[in-house]
Parts: C-alpha cells; structure tokens; sequence
C-alpha cells in the first residue's frame, strides 16, 4: 500500500514537471548583484545591489562590505527593497581603487537560510 502512495506521488511529481507547472524553490540563492560577482568597475559605485531568487525575510538578511585590511566600507545597514523583496541594496563610503568581499546572509520568506561571499574591483585594483 505504501508502495504505491510513493509511484502515485513520483508520477504527480513528473507529471507537474513534464508540464512546466512551477516548483517552489526552497532556498534565496544570491541570483545576481551589481557591481557583479568578480567583476572589475570603473568608478565605485553608491550602494552594492543584490537580487535574489526568493523573497527575503528583511529581519534575519544580512550583507556586509569590507576592504582589503578588513574594515567595513557600508555606510548603512543592508536593507530588503520593499516594493521588490528579493532585492538586497547595501548603501557604501566613498570607495578607493581597490578589491571588496562582499559577504552575505539571507533567509527567505519559507525560513530557509543561505550565506555566500563574493569579491568584486574598483578601478585597477
């Protein structure tokens, strides 16, 4: 009987998938940023902006911005976008030249957390 409640709910299962009937995802992953992961800008930017691909829980998301030495370059708290909930937008100081590690903690909206870091360049770095 158990058996068969299992081949029952694996041919629901791909039959949803066959169909493109959408699966929830069970995790924000980090979907894009600007300035990108690794990537090398020209001028510093204002704010470093991160998408993910759920929405965030504002209260337990996190990001922070340091320099080479390790000091902390935000000049405010990372804040979830209101009206766009999987946007996470981290306000910055003024930038020199230079690498910048971005570390990251998010949880989404069905309580699942994720953490990642990334570097990114200004100038010739």
């Amino acid at each position: 009987m158990v058996t068969h409640r299992i081949i029952a709910a694996a041919a629901v299962l791909a039959a949803a998938v066959a169909l493109g009937v959408p699966v929830a995802r069970a995790h924000a992953f980090l979907d894009h940023a600007s300035p990108a992961v690794g990537s090398s800008v020209p001028t510093a930017p204002a704010a470093l902006t991160m998408w993910f691909t759920q929405q965030l829980e504002p209260a337990f998301t996190t990001a922070t911005v340091t320099d080479k030495s390790g000091n902390s370059v935000d000049s405010g708290a990372a804040q979830v976008d209101a009206k766009d909930q999987t946007e996470l937008r981290v306000p910055l100081k003024p930038l020199l030249p230079g690498t910048y590690s971005v570390a990251w903690h998010a949880l989404s909206v069905d309580t699942h957390t994720t953490t990642g870091h990334f570097t990114f360049t200004v100038g010739g770095g």
